[in-house]
């Protein structure tokens, strides 16, 4: 039974074991057969007519499975029956489905009043008292799951009566159970939308039901109350049973659900749920990364001026709180806080002042993503609120010894040196350089003065114990030939642990110099210094001191010496040569006395001025990003369009002005597919050409592609004048590609076409193939085929263009395990023509700003970035340059978590980039 039902769900025909089936497993008394057999009868073709007749002879098994003494036989063959739509099979077993009616066990008992249900919806006249006999026991019923069945008929088939007894009861439904309270509620909605003028009547019943124990009561509770009533009071009452459970619901499937619920209520109500902004944040003690990440961009749009201290104080507390040993995902929930107050600080700039002294004594933490956000939150507000200036970089200088990443010292220093406006800032600014650098030159060593009294004590006693001497005796011969003992004493040299020890002694800058040979970090840090010689030289006619700035500028070049010299005294291999360079150009700034006035201006005006106009150029990529997005946004209806009344609508001949009316048609037709007709020359270009005119039998497929399953409407003409008999259509597939269901076998005369459809599931964004070949039969009794041409799955059919910011790219840059690498030889010679071309090929979206992209110098580097409808992110990097002769060379790096995406957007890349284009 197992395989023939198998056999059925393929697509394949049983008919011919319907005799067998009804002859020898209809008898069989195993409960497993017998629910296989109800399975077996649900899924044959009754439409039929040799199978409806032949189907007649179930009927006395039914009737006798209807008074088997097992409850379960009975209600199987009862929920069996719901599936039937035969009144001449049905008339017989009416007397058996009424006796199970007045069953006592509740599981006969429901499936016989949706047997009872059924039957009336088809055939009201063979049980013409139905409405009485169901409303009589509904009134006598205990059991919830009957009680719900019948008035779900009773609301069906007597809906005046059972609004009357809705009525009667509104006052107690609280006080029913839960599954009563859920059908109340979904017949609530189906009366209102009927009946608009009684919405009042119901509001207070639904109210009441927010505040019901059942979590899905008050889910459905509210869900309805919002649709019933646009007042703010409803709406805040709406609000609060979301947020309640948000708040205490623990399957995080269900906080998802209720979160897309709140987003879709901010778009209409966004001034109640202002006022709720906290409450909201009370989501925030889930462990759960994703929903927290929900809750704190929902948060971000109800901040206002009146609660923002109020949300500040909570993120400083959850900042805190990531700093407990043990805390889950610490370090990314502490990303997420960061930016969320960068989000607050750039609403609200009055906030800004207090939180990145907060945010600065995280700077030192150990996960280099988190204090790069935070170093960069900083440069951000120095730079766009000078008021602040003074304090923030103080606070910046105190904390240097903290700095653990050679990248946030680098931005650290950058915003030292570019924002160290007067005397004091520079000379406390100096002095923190001086701890955090030690002593010079820079070597390995640490002096007593450069080290800590700790680290020197330390050092002392571990240096003591490996030199404490060690005694050797043995016996001696002497010149005489007498024994004597000698003894001696043997200091050992620094050991490896000592070494080790002294290293991570050094200061933290030191280290990361001389230890890690950052040589990049030590071209940022001989750019700092040289623009805090040179500014302090050009306060020295208001506020400066020129002795001062005689040991500023001799330490600057001494350590700018020291620099050199350890850089010179590395190999070839590890040297970078443009740091090198670098360190150079701000020694010879600072040592040589000419003519040194463009420079300065440059080293002193030109940077700070650049990242003002990158910060321009971010936020109008953001307001641009945000304008899109709302443009993008689907309008539901106009103040002025047509009024649609479905009974009027002209079957034909309506006008192109028509717009599709909100009603029960629209939505079925919107769920099945059935839009308005696309334009001819669309459907033209999907049709895909399976065999060849010569072939017997000519295919050909209209791809249709809807975002999870493809179907398949195959078009089959024969072209011989024979009658093909068992005419089947084999299908494979490879990749993630799932074949729903096997087409059926058929028979199609001379010279006549049929049309099959095929689903098929698509699991992943990869270039999936189908295969395949039609099997059929002649006249001959032979068996012959005809192979198809594959059809390829396209990857843009999936992938849509996406926008994150820089931080986020890299990451998941240096994540994403899958590269693929296309070298790009192509006859084009525009850089920019070349980029629009590769983000339309593979529709992918650009992230490098255009204003980057301006210019003719030769090379063009840019980030791409995509995203599937399976949430699978696609990364791509274009560097390209363009050459003597005019032509585009370069290579296309596409990374991503999986194979496939990385494996179809390279071959997209490589179709584009042939010499052909």
């Amino acid at each position: 039974m197992k395989q023939t039902i198998y056999m059925l769900l393929s697509g394949a025909s049983a008919n011919q074991l319907l005799v067998p089936v009804i002859r020898f497993i209809t008898p069989c008394k195993n409960h497993t057969i017998k629910k296989l057999l109800l399975i077996f009868w649900e899924l044959i073709d009754k439409q039929d007519p040799t199978v409806r007749s032949t189907l007649l002879l179930i009927c006395n098994a039914l009737l006798r499975d209807l008074n088997y003494p097992n409850e379960y036989v009975r209600g199987s063959t009862l929920r069996f029956l719901c599936k039937l739509n035969d009144q001449e099979l049905l008339q017989p077993l009416i007397e058996a489905v009424r006796a199970n009616f007045e069953n006592r066990h509740s599981y006969v008992k429901r499936n016989a009043v949706l047997a009872i249900y059924s039957i009336v919806k088809d055939f009201p006249h063979l049980i013409p008292d139905a409405g009485e006999m169901v409303l009589e026991a509904f009134h006598k019923e205990s059991d919830p799951s009957c009680k719900r069945n019948m008035f779900i008929m009773l609301f069906a088939h007597s809906r005046d009566k059972m609004i009357e007894y809705l009525h009667s009861v509104l006052d107690q439904v609280e006080n029913f159970g839960e599954m009563i309270q859920l059908i109340i509620i979904e017949m609530i909605r189906k009366i209102v939308r009927v009946r608009p003028g009684e919405r009042g009547k119901y509001l207070r019943c639904v109210f009441t039901l927010l505040s019901s124990h059942s979590p899905a009561v008050q889910y459905e509770a509210a869900h309805t109350l919002a649709s019933l009533s646009e007042a703010p009071t409803a709406i805040k009452a709406v609000a609060s049973a979301y947020i309640n459970l948000l708040v205490k619901e623990a399957d995080n499937n269900v906080k998802m659900i209720v979160l897309d619920r709140l987003l879709e209520l901010k778009k209409r109500h966004l001034k109640v749920l202002q006022k709720l902004a906290m409450d909201v944040l009370r989501a925030l003690a889930s462990p759960n990364m994703q929903i927290r990440s929900k809750v704190l961009n929902l948060a971000l749009e109800l901040v206002t001026p009146t609660n923002i201290q109020e949300v500040m104080l909570l993120f400083k507390k959850e900042m805190n709180r990531t700093q407990v040993e043990g805390f889950e995902d610490a370090n990314e929930y502490r990303r997420l806080l960061v930016k969320a107050i960068h989000g607050c600080a750039v609403k609200f700039p009055d906030v800004a002042h207090d939180v990145v002294h907060v945010l600065m004594d995280f700077i030192g933490d150990d996960d280099e993503n988190s204090s790069t956000d935070i170093v960069e939150f900083v440069r951000e507000v120095v730079q766009t609120y000078p008021t602040t200036r003074d304090p923030v970089l103080g606070k910046l200088t105190q904390a240097l010894d903290q700095i653990k990443s050679s990248k946030v010292y680098r931005s650290a220093l950058w915003i030292l040196g570019e924002y160290c406006d007067s005397a004091a800032n520079i000379e406390s600014t100096v002095d923190g350089l001086k701890v955090i650098l030690g002593e010079l030159p820079l070597t390995t060593e640490v002096s007593a003065n450069a080290s800590s009294t700790e680290s020197a004590s330390a050092t002392a006693s571990a240096s003591a114990s490996a030199a404490a001497p060690v005694a050797y005796s043995g016996p001696r011969v002497l010149a005489d030939g007498t024994y004597a003992t000698s003894t001696a004493l043997e200091t050992t040299t620094e050991t490896t642990s000592v070494a080790s020890l002294r290293k991570s002694a050094l200061p933290p800058l030191r280290h990361l110099l001389v230890i890690n040979k950052d040589f990049f970090l030590a071209s940022v840090l001989s750019t700092t210094l040289s623009k805090l010689t040179l500014r302090y030289k050009s306060l020295l006619s208001s506020e400066g001191s020129t002795s001062v700035y005689l040991k500023l500028h001799a330490w600057s070049l001494l350590c700018l010496t020291s620099i050199l010299r350890f850089m010179e005294s590395q190999s070839l291999g590890e040297l970078d040569e443009d740091s090198y360079e670098r360190v150079c150009l701000c020694f010879n700034l600072l040592a040589l006395e000419d003519d040194k006035d463009k420079a300065q201006d440059i080293y002193l005006n030109a940077s700070r001025q650049s990242f003002a106009q990158y910060l321009s150029q971010v936020q109008e990529q953001k307001l641009h990003n945000s304008t899109e997005a709302k443009d993008q946004e689907e309008v539901l209806a106009q103040f002025d369009d047509l009024i649609k009344v479905r009974q009027l609508k002209p079957q034909k001949g309506a006008a192109k002005t028509d717009i599709e009316g909100e009603d029960d048609e629209s939505d079925l037709n919107r769920a099945t597919g059935h839009v308005d007709k696309e334009d001819y020359t669309e459907k033209l270009s999907r049709i895909v050409q399976l065999t060849g005119f010569s072939d017997p039998i000519y295919a050909e497929a209209d791809i249709n592609v809807r975002q999870y399953d493809v179907t398949l409407d195959i078009t089959i003409f024969n072209q011989t004048k024979d009658t093909l008999q068992n005419l089947c259509l084999e299908l494979a597939t490879l990749g993630d590609l799932k074949l729903v269901e096997r087409p059926q076998n058929f028979t199609i005369g001379p010279y006549s076409k049929k049309s099959i459809k095929s689903h098929v599931k698509v699991s992943s964004t990869e270039t999936g193939v189908i295969f395949g070949s039609i099997v059929y039969d002649t006249g001959a009794a032979t068996e012959k085929s005809v192979i198809l041409n594959e059809i390829r799955i396209d990857v843009l059919d999936y992938i849509s263009p996406a926008y994150t910011d820089d931080t986020n790219f890299r990451k998941m840059w240096s994540e994403f395990e899958w590269e693929n690498k296309v070298i790009v030889h192509t006859s084009m010679t525009d850089l920019n023509e070349y980029l629009a071309h590769i983000q339309k090929s593979t529709n992918m979206n650009c992230l490098t700003p255009s204003s980057s992209l301006r210019g003719d110098c030769g090379f063009l580097s840019a980030n791409l970035h995509a995203r599937s409808v399976f949430g699978e992110d696609a990364l791509a990097n274009v560097s390209i340059e363009q050459g003597a002769n005019g032509k585009i060379s370069g290579t296309v790096k596409i990374r991503s978590k999986t194979q496939g995406i990385a494996v179809s957007l390279g071959k997209k890349v490589e179709a584009c980039s042939s010499p052909s284009w």
